[in-house]
């Protein structure tokens, strides 16, 4: 019996420029598709955002505080403390010490800020007849013009941190309702957060479970630690920095010190504000020299948290770019307001943990296919020869 002819081979066809501008076309129309739904996406879930804000915002913000509170919690909860009475010691004294210190200082502040006010305003007008001066020279008209763009800028960031606190804070009914959700959900996320994760296991299922739980793991770790530093940051920059203004006799330094701690909390921005009106404060009570070296004392006190603290402090895990930063301030800053600009670096943190995972994930796929693409054996190896 005769063996059946195979076909004959037909030769290749030469690849031509139509081909080539066809695949790509094709390849920049599926990219484009992606990006096109991953925007809708992005909208439909800043939409969702936007409606649920007196839901997300009491999360939010008690996810932040639970992150300060875990450990004191856990560590009652080592000691054979029940978690419901660990959780609520440890919010009591977080309480305690937190209203001590708003009922310590904040008389304080509110009796200075009119000061530091006017202070403020006196430093800008001396700014302003120094520029007037050589080798500047401007003219009044040009000040003028250039004051009035300022204050008019001014004015209208302040009225946008305004509405900001206003619409983050007031939306969910009041200060009250929104510090009371707080309090309950922070009480129960400390007390019942270790059942969370392996309950979230169960429902996911094995192989989306392992996902959620790592990534859930390495977030909670992530905003924890970011959190705790920041506050560790912010501390002992306030506290030099106040230092210097205190040996240096400069008038409202605990103010200007407090104000250097919280603005810790929103950096690259925040720093910049306090150090400007530190300076600027420096400037009218006791003149320029005093005011140049306040400005060496900040610039010093950042040199030393950017390129000692931070590095040491914080894990490579949790480190973000400047620009990374300065665009998640402004983003959240224009989008929530204050509030916004608070939560844009932990939540920017966090998102990068989640993007480390997916590189995580697609490295190890790519090297097990490439790890099964070398293990196969070449044509024509290994195969037995045919019969003749």
């Amino acid at each position: 019996m005769s063996e059946a002819k195979s076909p004959p081979e037909l030769p290749a066809r030469p690849l031509d420029r139509g081909t080539v501008i066809g695949a790509g076309g094709i390849w920049l129309a599926k990219v484009s598709a992606c990006v096109v739904l991953i925007a809708a996406g992005a909208v439909v879930l800043g939409w969702i955002i936007e409606k649920m804000w007196v839901v997300v915002l009491p999360v939010a913000l008690a996810i932040v505080v639970s992150t300060v509170l875990w450990p004191p919690t856990r560590a009652l909860m080592k000691r054979r403390v029940p978690p419901a009475a660990a959780a609520s010691v440890t919010l009591l004294l977080f309480f305690a010490v937190v209203g001590g210190i708003i009922a310590g200082i904040v008389p304080s502040v509110v009796s200075q800020a009119p000061e530091l006010g006017n202070k403020a305003t006196e430093g800008i007008h001396k700014v302003e007849d120094w520029i007037q001066g050589p080798p500047f020279n401007l003219r009044d008209e040009q000040l003028e013009n250039a004051v009035q763009v300022v204050v008019e800028k001014v004015q209208g960031s302040a009225a946008t941190i305004a509405s900001g606190v206003f619409s983050g804070v007031s939306t969910a009914g009041s200060l009250l309702v929104t510090l009371a959700l707080v309090l309950v959900l922070t009480f129960f996320f400390i007390k019942d957060g270790p059942r969370f994760i392996p309950w979230l296991h169960a429902v996911g299922g094995g192989r989306a479970g392992r996902h959620l739980e790592e990534v859930l793991v390495r977030m909670w770790d992530t905003l924890g630690g970011f959190i705790r530093t920041q506050a560790l940051v912010s501390f002992i920059d306030a506290f030099f920095i106040g230092l210097g203004l205190v040996i240096l006799g400069v008038p409202l330094a605990p103010v200007l010190a407090i104000l250097t701690f919280i603005g810790g909390f929103i950096p690259i921005v925040g720093a910049f504000v306090a150090g400007a009106l530190a300076v600027l404060v420096a400037l009218v009570a006791n003149g320029l020299t005093t005011a140049i070296i306040v400005l060496v004392i900040i610039i010093a006190v950042q040199q030393l948290e950017g390129n000692v603290l931070q590095p040491v402090l914080q894990s490579r895990s949790m480190h973000l770019h400047a620009v990374i930063v300065l665009l998640a301030v402004t983003a959240g800053s224009s989008l929530f307001g204050i509030v916004g600009a608070f939560l844009a670096v932990p939540v920017a943190a966090v998102a990068a943990v989640v993007i480390r995972y997916i590189g995580e994930q697609i490295d190890e796929r790519v090297e097990a296919a490439n790890k099964e693409t070398l293990a196969l054996p070449a044509p024509g190896e290994g195969s037995a020869p045919e019969p003749s």
